[in-house]
Parts: structure tokens; C-alpha cells; sequence
């Protein structure tokens, strides 16, 4: 196992650092691509999929067999603000229903063959409400990063990150509106439902906090307006980058995790697309800052990995057709 850094700095300096995809598998995977019994690009972007894919595996002819959706929850000291239709003790029960395999996510991990783990992080414990305090301290959001880091299965060929927080999609907002500017009503959005009065008080909480804290790197900008859920989420992305394992991105608080790691180093995200571009209003305006172009755009809001776990279809898809087809040469047909 590859250990977590032990500091946030160390955290810093390998993002500073990060190993890239194999050369030789993306060569060896468009090389393949090209003699595939179909017309050229007639896969579309399933064939830049695939070859993604195995550029990140190492591997010009790569398989996906061992996917895994990590959850991970957190509780937030901003929802004492009113920013939720739901309260915190929401959190606490949609957990023991993720353990028990009823929600939308368990089924959505099943149906593609999905390893799934659930990781609550100190729910008795929310983090600070950060319009008046950061919501973490140091050790806090190490703590986080390290859970996130060491939840990752070092043998799995894929990687979906999901989140449950009540509260959450107000840190996402503020995250982002931290990162890149704007203002808050360009970023909050009805997250679980709240009212137009609801949306109001997010504008407004996510303008304090942004003011009370903004201008840090994006381990910082984590720390202050964001939730251990979130900041497990980044671990995890992280960590998959170390051991060469493609990563999902799901909606909107899992990209503001993400974000956070691309602030840092541009090509952060490198191993990572997006699943989906879900309903929640700014979330297209986050994947554009990313530069990722969604898969699947299906109008979902559920959160929990739901949308990143879906698109692990399209790419087991894209994946079983680069590797599973025959060439013009095998199948003894005339390429023209």
C-alpha cells in the first residue's frame, strides 16, 4: 500500500509532482484503435475513452473488472444556517441506509459490478460554520484527506467517489466561488430543495464565508469552507492518481473536491472524467472550469456517486469494445 503523506505539506508537494499516464500503452491503444473492424471514429468518444483508459492502466489492451464507489459522509456546522430543506440528522440515517444497500447508489453499484464502501467521517462532530470560523483546523482536514487516501483499494481498475452531507452543496458553492471568482448567486443552487427564501440565506452564507476566507491555495480553501466528506473525496482522487487508477468525477460537491486538487496543479484531474452533468444550477459552469465534458446528462440531483456510478456502464462499454474486437486482420475482413 502506498502510504498517505503524513503532513499537509506533504500533501502539497506531491501534487506538485504527479506521475502521468504510460506513453506506450496510448500509443499501443491507438495503434489497436486503428484496426478495429469499424470505420474510423465510428465509436465516437468511446474510442478516446478507452484509450484514456489505458493509457492511465498501463496497458494498450486494458480490462475493467474491478470497479469501486466509495461514499463518504460528513455533517456541517453551516447547516445551522437554514441552508438545507433536510436536517443534519439526515445524514446519520442515509448512512446505516447506504450499509444496509437501500439506497439509489447500492443499486447503481451492484448493476455494474461495483465494490462499495461506505465511510463516515466523526458525524457527531460537524465542522465549524465557517462564516465564522474555518470549517476545519489542520489536523482536521489531514485526518480527512487520510481517510479519503486509505478508503482507496489499491487493486481496484476504477474509482467513483460519492458524498452524503447535509449541508454540503453550500460548501461546494463556496468552494467554488472561492476558486474562480464570480459571485455567490452564480454558484448556490436549491441543492435538496430549498425555497427561493432557502436559496437566499445560501447567497448570503456563502458570500460571508467566501470574504472571511478566500485568496489560499486549494488545500486551504478545503480547510476553510469545505466538509470532511469533501476533503475525503480529494484523498481519494488523489491517491487513485498514485496508483494509476481512472477516476469518475460525480456532481457538483464531488467536482468542488476535485477542484481543489486542479487548483494546485493544472493536470491534477488528468486521470479523471466527468460522469455526468447533474441539475444542480452551477454545476456545467464547475465541469467548464475543469474542462471536462460530462458522459451522461439524465437531469440527476441525488448525489451519493449516483451519476459517476451510472457512467461506469459507458465505460466498461467503451473499454469491452477496445479490447473485445476483433481487427480487420483476425476477422479477416477488408479494411478497404
Amino acid at each position: 500500500m502506498t502510504s498517505a503523506p503524513a503532513t499537509l505539506d506533504q500533501f502539497r508537494d506531491l501534487l506538485a509532482d504527479l506521475p502521468g499516464p504510460d506513453a506506450q500503452a496510448q500509443a499501443d491503444a491507438a495503434d489497436r484503435n486503428g484496426q478495429l473492424t469499424k470505420p474510423p471514429a465510428a465509436l465516437g468518444r468511446l474510442e478516446d475513452l478507452a484509450q484514456w483508459y489505458a493509457g492511465w492502466r498501463g496497458n494498450g489492451r486494458p480490462s475493467l473488472d474491478h470497479p469501486q464507489v466509495i461514499i463518504f459522509a460528513g455533517n456541517h456546522g453551516v447547516a445551522a444556517k437554514g441552508v438545507s430543506a433536510f436536517p443534519p440528522e439526515v445524514t446519520v440515517q442515509m448512512v446505516a441506509n447506504f450499509e444496509h444497500g437501500g439506497a439509489a447508489i447500492n443499486q447503481l453499484s451492484k448493476a455494474f459490478g461495483a465494490q462499495m464502501d461506505v465511510h463516515a467521517l466523526d458525524l457527531d462532530r460537524p465542522t465549524n460554520d465557517f462564516t465564522e470560523t474555518a470549517a476545519m483546523d489542520d489536523a482536521d482536514v489531514l485526518a480527512a484527506l487520510t481517510t479519503g487516501w486509505n478508503a482507496v483499494d489499491a487493486k481496484a481498475d476504477l474509482l467513483v467517489t460519492g458524498e452524503m452531507g447535509i449541508g454540503n452543496t453550500t460548501a461546494a458553492a463556496a468552494i467554488a466561488n472561492a476558486l474562480y471568482g464570480g459571485t455567490a448567486q452564480d454558484w448556490v443552487g436549491r441543492g435538496t430543495g430549498v425555497d427561493d427564501a432557502g436559496l437566499t440565506r445560501k447567497a448570503e452564507v456563502v458570500s460571508a464565508g467566501v470574504a472571511k476566507h478566500g485568496g489560499k491555495d486549494g488545500i486551504d480553501v478545503l480547510a476553510s469552507l469545505g466538509g470532511r466528506e469533501i476533503a475525503a473525496m480529494a484523498g481519494a482522487i488523489l491517491r487513485a492518481r498514485v496508483e494509476g487508477i481512472p477516476v469518475i468525477l460525480d456532481g457538483f460537491i464531488c467536482c468542488s473536491a476535485a477542484a481543489c486538487l486542479q487548483a494546485m496543479n493544472s493536470a491534477a484531474l488528468d486521470h479523471c472524467v466527468a460522469g455526468h452533468v447533474s441539475a444542480e444550477s452551477a454545476h456545467p459552469n464547475l465541469l467548464e472550469q475543469l474542462g471536462k465534458e460530462p458522459l451522461l446528462n439524465l437531469g440527476l440531483r441525488l448525489g451519493e456517486g449516483s451519476g459517476a456510478a451510472l457512467a461506469i456502464g459507458v465505460l466498461k462499454g467503451a473499454v469491452a469494445c477496445h479490447s473485445g474486437m476483433a481487427t480487420f486482420v483476425e476477422a479477416g475482413v477488408s479494411d478497404g
